[in-house]
């Protein structure tokens, strides 16, 4: 085995040597690297950039379904076993803290397993309690925080691990604090709160809401992704956006991505109705798009959107634009990008990067052993 790795005598790298490497790439290295590899399957002759397909899907992030006593009794249990750490760590532990997560857990089950006719008459009594013990609990929190302000002790590993936790109890309150302003507003005040101003997880408040008129999934959890994929299955872009942002933001961007890597427009632009605006079309025209395949989306459509929409150009560019669909099924299903695993935004950023490199690098390495695949140069 050293032999094959070509490790010999040579000390092995430890289990965790790949994490830590994982650790130190950013959304910015992986985005240059992946253009690099695009541009060198320019170079080799196997994409020219002709055909352009874009659209948009949504990568999990890794929380369960959040609702308000969940979010609620995860605030509780975790400040308390971070304080349990921080009184192991002192010399004379922590004092004013008492452990309230039996009780916190006690209200939230009986909560997650009330019925439709219960909620209306037991719903409301039993939120008042938990919210009174997730503050607490808090406002406990917050104390032993002050009172540990300054402490020292003589080992300077258990001096970093004590400013450490601390910092970590203080954050956690803070999210706490939003969950329970979010909780008292929805429930006790009857109040619709906006999802910008919800907090979905207490380990991914980064997470985004996003409603995308899905039968099967009507709601769901982490970030939208927008794509752009060339007629060799390359994805030429992919971009992290922030909330839920119309698709129709996004295609000025796409084309100027593209001009940026090819130097010229795509000669054909196929995108869902989702992506469609009259603005958009005339930006692809302007921009010396020849074929805009983007379908009309609400209102009565003229005679001549009519008749290009049923014209053969038109339909076989819808059908280079569902190639796409297929491509977003081999990155969840073969790349793992249906859920991401890593904690953090910029970890998501890197997760996503690092499936759309891998997509491409595979499929290089795919197109490279046809020959006959390779498009031909203009001459």
């Amino acid at each position: 085995m050293r032999h094959f790795t070509d490790f010999d005598s040579q000390p092995v790298p430890k289990h965790d040597a790949f994490n830590r490497a994982f650790l130190r790439l950013t959304p910015q290295t992986l985005q240059a690297i992946n253009r690099a590899v695009v541009q060198a399957a320019v170079d080799l002759g196997i994409e020219d950039g002709q055909k352009l397909r874009v659209d948009t899907t949504v990568v999990e992030t890794n929380i369960h379904y959040p609702t308000d006593a969940t979010l609620l009794w995860d605030g509780v249990r975790v400040i308390t076993r971070l304080v349990e750490d921080l009184h192991e760590k002192l010399p004379h532990g922590v004092t004013g803290f008492t452990n309230r997560t039996r009780c916190a857990r006690r209200r939230m089950q009986e909560i997650q397993r009330m019925t439709s006719q219960q909620r209306q008459d037991h719903q409301v009594p039993k939120y008042r309690q938990l919210l009174r013990v997730t503050a607490q609990v808090v406002e406990n929190a917050r104390a032993v925080v002050q009172k540990t302000e300054g402490f020292q002790v003589l080992d300077l590993l258990d001096s970093l691990a004590i400013d450490q936790l601390r910092k970590q109890i203080q954050h956690f309150c803070q999210l706490a604090d939003r969950v329970v302003d979010q909780t008292r507003r929805r429930v006790l005040q009857g109040e619709q709160v906006p999802s910008q101003q919800k907090v979905y997880s207490l380990f991914e408040p980064h997470t985004d809401l996003i409603k995308r008129g899905k039968a099967q999934k009507p709601v769901e959890f982490g970030h939208k992704v927008f794509l752009a994929e060339s007629a060799q299955g390359l994805i030429t872009d992919y971009r992290v956006l922030d909330g839920n942002p119309s698709d129709e933001n996004q295609v000025p961007a796409s084309l100027e991505q593209h001009q940026e890597t090819f130097g010229c427009p795509p000669d054909l632009y196929g995108a869902d109705r989702g992506f469609y605006s009259p603005d958009n079309v005339r930006r692809c025209e302007q921009a010396g798009v020849t074929e805009v395949c983007i379908p009309q989306r609400g209102g009565t459509k003229t005679a001549a959107q009519k008749l290009r929409e049923k014209s053969p150009a038109f339909r076989k560019g819808q059908r280079f634009r569902a190639g796409i669909e297929g491509r977003i099924s081999v990155l969840f299903r073969g790349r793992g990008m249906k859920r991401c695993l890593a904690e953090g935004r910029q970890r998501f950023e890197v997760f996503v990067g690092a499936a759309v490199l891998t997509n491409n690098v595979l499929r290089i390495a795919a197109l490279l052993q046809k020959p006959s695949a390779r498009p031909r140069r203009a001459a």
